[in-house]
């Protein structure tokens, strides 16, 4: 693969739809020629947020191509003066200062007012401490996840691999018989009904089966038979805690619910996508896998990520009691491919505190317009 070839895949890595995270499919906004879009009416749901960037991002376009004729008329007027000069060998050392964009990817798609999509609101304060009797006894514990291993386990490798690669797995996490428990309250979880079929997390959306194609629940932790899941919580929350203030710039202080997920192994997937593409304050993506004897050649089921900015993809299987972390932004776009046998995973997300509070400050701010339009109309009807 030539130099040029890459730089093209890269480009398509970094595209997405700004209201869905979607990355197959995408129409390019006609204004600023910047974002990315699934279809128009992801377009139109996110313009109400998008428009106060893309006249921005538009005139700055304009200004960049301006700059780079001028920056090129002067290279041009240099290297005739240095084609003069015979009396020495001048070696000029060129600078790519620019990256090219293919303006033949992806439709034309023009943008519309609508409101802005919600945030979610699954979330909750990471405890600080663990409850004694959601804690199992030590023959439940076989790999001595204890408080000191957890910590020597997050500073020796969880930490420095997440900032050398940004993502991570452990196996083996909690052992075979915690593991097994924690499946049978999935087992349990699932067979009362109460799993319905994934939305996405912006915006619920008519097409959602297209993009994703497992069945969920959301889950606190204290509900009844929910014991073991809410130790695995638990013992993810305290992992988290010892990495404090050492992933990334990140000031973690909250997370989502615990997401248990079905992929009922009739070739459903979820499609290559971007957890947290609109800044709703995830940054670490936490799952569990509860598969037991997974063969990828016979199941499917692989999650494959897409790191930013690199050629290669890594694939993830998911086996049974096995722990994967990575960044929750667009550094890392993944997909789970069509699975062929029950699949059963456990995620967390992990809030960013000051990114957090902006999404919040945003989505009021949104919510509050919206409903002064909605007192607006109702005004304008009563006369």
């Amino acid at each position: 693969m030539d130099r040029q070839q890459q730089q093209s895949e890269l480009e398509r890595d970094k595209q997405y739809c700004e209201l869905c995270g979607k990355m197959e499919n995408l129409l390019k906004c006609g204004r600023c020629r910047n974002s990315f879009y699934c279809s128009k009416e992801h377009q139109k749901q996110h313009w109400k947020e998008h428009k106060l960037t893309c006249k921005e991002a538009a005139d700055r376009a304009q200004q960049k191509q301006a700059e780079q004729a001028v920056r090129q008329a002067a290279e041009e007027e240099e290297e005739e003066e240095e084609e003069e000069v015979v009396e020495e060998e001048v070696e000029v050392e060129e600078e790519v200062v620019e990256e090219k964009t293919e303006d033949g990817q992806g439709q034309d798609a023009q943008p519309e007012t609508a409101d802005s999509p919600p945030l979610p609101t699954n979330s909750t304060e990471i405890p600080t401490s663990d409850v004694g009797e959601d804690k199992p006894n030590s023959t439940d514990t076989p790999n001595g996840q204890t408080s000191s291993s957890l910590k020597k386990l997050a500073a020796d490798y969880i930490v420095p691999c997440m900032d050398k690669h940004g993502m991570c797995v452990k196996d083996n996490f909690l052992g075979v018989d915690t593991g097994m428990g924690i499946l049978d309250n999935v087992k349990a979880l699932h067979k009362t009904g109460k799993f319905t079929d994934g939305q996405l997390v912006s915006q619920k959306s008519d097409s959602t089966k297209d993009i994703r194609g497992d069945k969920i629940t959301w889950i606190e932790g204290r509900e009844p038979g929910c014991e073991k899941i809410r130790f695995l919580m638990s013992r993810m929350d305290e992992l988290i805690r010892h990495c404090a203030g050492k992933l990334g710039n990140y000031k973690i202080n909250g997370r989502t619910k615990a997401m248990v997920a079905c992929y009922p192994g009739n070739g459903t997937g979820y499609v290559r996508h971007v957890d947290n593409p609109n800044g709703d304050g995830r940054c670490v993506t936490c799952i569990y896998y509860l598969n037991k004897d997974w063969n990828v050649k016979e199941h499917g089921g692989l999650l494959r990520i897409f790191p930013e900015g690199k050629a290669q993809f890594a694939d993830i299987e998911p086996k049974f009691d096995r722990l994967l972390l990575f960044w929750s932004d667009r550094r890392n776009p993944h997909e789970v491919q069509p699975a062929y046998a029950t699949r059963y995973a456990i995620t967390v997300w992990y809030f960013d505190a000051d990114e957090r509070a902006r999404a919040k400050v945003k989505y009021l701010t949104a919510a509050g317009e919206k409903g002064v339009k909605v007192e607006l109309n109702k005004s304008s009807d009563a006369s």
